[in-house]
């Protein structure tokens, strides 16, 4: 079995085999019917833990990520780095999820630009205020794999061929 096949070796590890399964599939096998759109996210979380789930379930889907940990940071990758999705926590120290979206729709640059609250705010006024506030969509924490994939899914949707990085002129 060759690496392209689904065999690899690791130092101090036995020949090991993996079963190669394309996304079609495991979106197939998940019940979620969707067209998968992939390109660079950003996630944005102030807590570790946090942006390392979230990356880890975008990059399963597919997705080159970026991380950072607060409001400047994540403006100032969107200044320099093109994206197709932002994933921002709403609760974070000095400049909130809020704040930091309210800045990204204030560029007409970002006007078409998915953003998701990724948030732990579940009430329904919650939700309607992040959505009324630029949010595309509300992604409540914990978050599991399937719900990711849906969520980014019904916001990435429209955007058509995303994946060059380059919908999002950042």
């Amino acid at each position: 079995m060759t690496v392209s096949e689904g065999a690899f070796q690791r130092p101090g590890y036995e020949f090991c085999c993996y079963p190669v399964i394309p996304l079609v599939n495991i979106v197939y096998n998940l019940g979620i019917e969707f067209m998968a759109i992939t390109g660079r996210a950003l996630v944005v979380d102030d807590i570790a833990s946090n942006r390392m789930v979230a990356k880890a379930m975008l990059e399963k889907l597919g997705w080159s990520v970026l991380t950072a940990t607060g409001g400047k940071e994540a403006l100032d990758t969107l200044g320099t780095t093109p994206c197709d999705l932002v994933l921002l926590d709403i609760s974070m120290p000095s400049m909130s999820g809020m704040e930091v979206c309210q800045r990204i729709r204030s560029n007409p640059a970002f006007a078409d630009l998915p953003v998701i609250a990724y948030t732990a705010h579940a009430q329904p006024e919650d939700r309607r205020n992040f959505i009324a506030s630029g949010f595309n969509e509300v992604l409540l924490k914990p978050v599991n794999r399937e719900t990711m994939a849906s969520v980014v899914a019904a916001v990435t949707r429209h955007r058509g061929s995303a994946g060059d990085g380059q919908s999002a002129a950042c």
